[in-house]
């Protein structure tokens, strides 16, 4: 049976999902207003799969015999410099959600809560994945720097990006 403490982690990381989606859905906002059609889409496919990471964990503690708990978000931040500092935004909050999920982890494996332990290796991999896209985006807009011809060689290749729920994440 998970501890109350585990089950209010994993609430609270509902809550940090559901941000994650929103604060993504607020940069695909920004990159529209910048006429940059396909880093829109990027953000907002980035703002399904955080969606989509929240209701696995809103699903997992029903499945568990807990009540999922929807919290009021903080208002994602909606102003950027450029792209460039988007992305770099967006991957300071990848591993700051990465931080959270091993928060989550070492709890588990305190508490020798296997089966919440096996849940939440398939988001550890996800954050290595997330991180690694986020850092080699940032990478790429920093050697793009002001050639306009590479920026939107790459907001045509973003544009391309679709959500495909994972199927092995039943």
């Amino acid at each position: 049976m998970i501890s109350e403490k585990l089950m209010n982690e994993l609430n609270v990381q509902v809550k940090h999902e559901l941000f994650s989606s929103n604060l993504y859905l607020s940069m695909a906002s920004y990159c529209a207003d910048e006429d940059l059609m396909g880093f829109a889409n990027f953000f907002r496919v980035q703002a399904e799969e955080e969606k989509f990471h929240a209701m696995k964990f809103f699903d997992y503690i029903i499945e568990r015999n807990g009540r999922a708990k929807i919290s009021a978000l903080d208002e994602p931040k909606s102003d950027f410099s450029s792209v460039l500092d988007a992305f770099e935004h967006a991957y300071e909050h990848e591993q700051f959600v990465t931080k959270r999920i091993y928060t989550l982890m070492d709890l588990a494996m305190e508490e020798r809560e296997h089966a919440t332990i096996s849940f939440l290796k398939w988001f550890i991999d996800e954050q290595v994945e997330e991180e690694s896209m986020f850092n080699g985006l940032v990478k790429k807009l920093q050697r793009i720097g002001d050639n306009a011809n590479a920026l939107y060689m790459l907001d045509a290749e973003l544009a391309q990006r679709v959500f495909t729920p994972p199927v092995a994440a039943e």
